[in-house]
């Protein structure tokens, strides 16, 4: 009869810590934030390195996620769906960039507001988009120029 009260104590300790282990997850991947956005979307001409997750940062604070990245068959542009807080108004003509954190980080969405009074509204799509630039392509443009400035 110990021997199956320590398994029980055990096994129970082994689950509580399981269910700890998700939660904590759930919480760090932002499934669980508990704030509410509206969405937008964006085409990106390239949107390598952004995928559902992605951080949607203004000034480098994070405002929203990436939910979604489809491709336009007619237009072969990256259609990118992201969130953004409700408490965050965004200027109509504002811009968003696929921005990278160095030359190792990750890649993420900068918005960049512009001045305009009116906002987005939910399911609006952001017009001035800037994609992934890829840091191999430009040292490959660099290496077989040879360095000029011409």
């Amino acid at each position: 009869m110990a021997e199956n009260t320590t398994e029980i104590i055990v096994g129970g300790a082994v689950l509580a810590l399981a269910v700890g282990f998700g939660i904590y997850s759930a919480q760090i991947a932002g499934l669980s934030s508990g704030t509410t956005g509206y969405p937008l979307t964006a085409a990106f001409r390239s949107a390598e390195g952004i995928g559902v997750g992605t951080d949607v940062r203004l000034a480098g604070v994070k405002v929203g996620t990436v939910t979604g990245v489809d491709l336009n068959p007619d237009t072969y542009r990256a259609i990118t769906t992201f969130s953004v807080d409700e408490a965050i108004r965004i200027p109509d003509d504002s811009a968003v960039i696929v921005a990278s954190e160095g030359l190792l980080g990750g890649n993420f969405l900068e918005l960049s507001p512009g001045g305009s009074p009116f906002y987005l509204e939910a399911g609006d799509e952001v017009l001035d988009t800037q994609g992934a630039v890829s840091l191999i392509s430009l040292l490959l443009k660099f290496v077989s120029s040879g360095g000029s400035s011409e």
